[in-house]
């Protein structure tokens, strides 16, 4: 195994060797900027401390591993591959973000039924027009850090991509062509005359439904779960996550920390990379 070590700022070398020596690697490599590949390294439950206290994003990764073996990549929109929850942002348009946010946190952290929630969430929005979803796409929503990166990859390597959220279409459709993604997937907001309803149109993209459309991109490339890999950041991410035979939490709620295969808690979404071979 190879232990990669990532961080946003330059790691001592104190730090380094101390790594080194905890888990008995044979060399060290640097592979980006602040990016390091531990060869031949033994997993120790002391490398977890070390790097939390020094802000170290860190992985295991299988020595033969590269982006080559990978077919699939499936990602949540809000907090994950964006740097917003577009419906608490809209919701700041009318005035209720406060309301609408605290329902929305309490779903990522799976205290709350997802449907349920959205539901709610969106009732509230009644009577808001339309141009709104626009200002909140123009003003407020900017891709996380590293995405572009992360994306440029994947699509060098013939890498599908498929966004999937909880959130709405007319983000996520947006992003898919903006992007180059191959797939997009969420959930339609209704608009009559210019003026959202506060309903939802359709069956409403919860955590099944993000399951069941990675399967069903997966299934239509004949890809094998081991191909997959699934980003998300909160608790309605998991099933489709439990779908991927590699999962990344990205700046995620405890809980999806605790489930994943690894953990992005401080670098950019091109942190990816490297725990996927690169």
């Amino acid at each position: 195994m190879n232990l990669i070590i990532q961080a946003t700022h330059t790691i001592p070398a104190n730090i380094l060797n101390k790594l080194a020596g905890l888990t008995l690697s044979t060399r060290t490599e640097q592979i980006g900027t602040h990016t390091f590949r531990f060869c031949n390294a033994r997993p120790q439950d002391d490398v977890s401390s070390v790097c939390f206290e020094h802000q170290l994003d860190y992985g295991y990764v299988d020595a033969r591993l590269s982006l080559s073996d990978f077919g699939l990549v499936v990602m949540d929109m809000d907090s994950t591959l964006i740097n917003i929850e577009c419906i608490d942002e809209i919701a700041d348009m009318q005035g209720l973000k406060p309301q609408v946010s605290a329902i929305t946190e309490a779903a990522m952290r799976g205290e709350l039924d997802f449907s349920q929630s959205l539901t709610r969430r969106v009732a509230l929005l009644e009577g808001l027009d339309e141009s709104a979803l626009q200002r909140v796409y123009d003003e407020r929503l900017r891709l996380n850090p590293g995405a572009e990166v992360m994306l440029a990859e994947l699509k060098k390597h013939g890498i599908k991509t498929l966004l999937v959220s909880g959130g709405f279409t007319f983000f996520t459709d947006r992003l898919r062509q903006r992007l180059g993604l191959d797939f997009a997937h969420s959930n339609t907001l209704e608009i009559i005359d210019g003026k959202l309803t506060g309903k939802v149109l359709g069956k409403i993209v919860d955590a099944q439904g993000k399951a069941d459309w990675l399967n069903h991109v997966r299934e239509e490339f004949e890809l094998h779960p081991q191909q997959v890999v699934a980003i998300g950041d909160g608790a309605n991410d998991l099933k489709m996550m439990a779908e991927a035979a590699t999962s990344i939490a990205y700046h995620a709620k405890p809980v999806v920390r605790a489930q994943a295969s690894f953990a992005l808690n401080f670098v950019g979404l091109d942190g990816v990379l490297p725990l996927l071979g690169h």
